[in-house]
């Protein structure tokens, strides 16, 4: 049986940055520290983590949502896509995401729920912190 992980984080950034940190390949690897490549179109593919998690782009909405179908290097060819949603609002202080997971296999369910706050939640944390000393760097 198949779950479906649901995550919602709170990050010091803008919807419309937090949606371009995932969407840019550049800005996503260096958010993920990991090898990234996304395309920016519906049908297109994209690859993370040297090619351990990959999919296709099913829809996007500039700035507000990702929808992918996603699946581990790792699954059984058996094992259907999962579903990734991603939304991106406004929350006090910036922005947060809402992270739909849906048609995880039960096997894999509790290391991709602790891996997405690892390997991208606290990562992008950094990666943000970083971005914002760099700007305060910048202005002396």
């Amino acid at each position: 049986m198949a779950k479906t992980i649901q995550q919602t984080v709170k990050l010091p950034a803008s919807p419309r940055a937090l949606f371009n940190i995932y969407m840019d390949a550049r800005k996503h690897a260096a958010a993920v520290n990991s090898t990234v490549a996304i395309s920016r179109r519906v049908g297109g593919t994209f690859r993370a983590f040297g090619g351990m998690l990959l999919g296709k782009m099913l829809a996007l909405v500039p700035g507000q949502m990702i929808v992918q179908a996603w699946r581990s290097k790792n699954w059984k060819r058996t094992d259907l896509d999962s579903i990734l949603i991603l939304t991106f609002r406004r929350a006090p202080g910036g922005g947060r995401v809402d992270l739909v997971h849906a048609n995880v296999p039960d096997r894999d369910y509790p290391q991709i729920k602790r891996g997405w706050n690892t390997y991208y939640w606290k990562r992008w944390k950094a990666y943000l912190r970083r971005q914002a000393a760099g700007k305060r760097g910048g202005a002396r």
